[in-house]
């Protein structure tokens, strides 16, 4: 499957902005998703992600309550509503599918896409 992310920005503290992923394929809907994010000089962490039927999902603590993932199979693609963005939260942003169950490590996902930049401004 190839992945595409888009919806990064630039945006002021306390704004919110909506990150997609376009997915390729026919077996979208079989494929757990993850967006994971990574700053400057750091690894890339966990941030979101849910099952393939979408019941499920489940969230790094720095975002919970704040940011949401969902997704639309019918459409091919996996969203993160992030609210309430704080300047930690820049980073290049990134989905990735896996084969089975919601996973939150990098080594469990199977593909990846290119990232897509969110900046957040004090």
């Amino acid at each position: 499957v190839q992945l595409q992310a888009s919806g990064g920005g630039l945006v002021q503290a306390g704004g919110s902005l909506r990150l997609s992923c376009a997915a390729s394929g026919r077996t979208f809907s079989t494929y757990g998703m993850g967006w994971f994010r990574q700053a400057p000089g750091s690894e890339r962490e966990f941030v979101a992600s849910i099952s393939a039927s979408g019941g499920r999902t489940y969230y790094a603590d720095s975002v919970k309550g704040r940011f949401t993932i969902s997704r639309d199979n019918a459409k091919n693609t996996v969203y993160l509503q992030m609210n309430s963005l704080e300047p930690e939260d820049t980073a290049v942003y990134y989905c990735a599918a896996r084969r089975g169950t919601i996973a939150t490590t990098t080594g469990e996902y199977n593909f990846w896409g290119q990232g897509t930049l969110v900046t957040v401004s004090s």
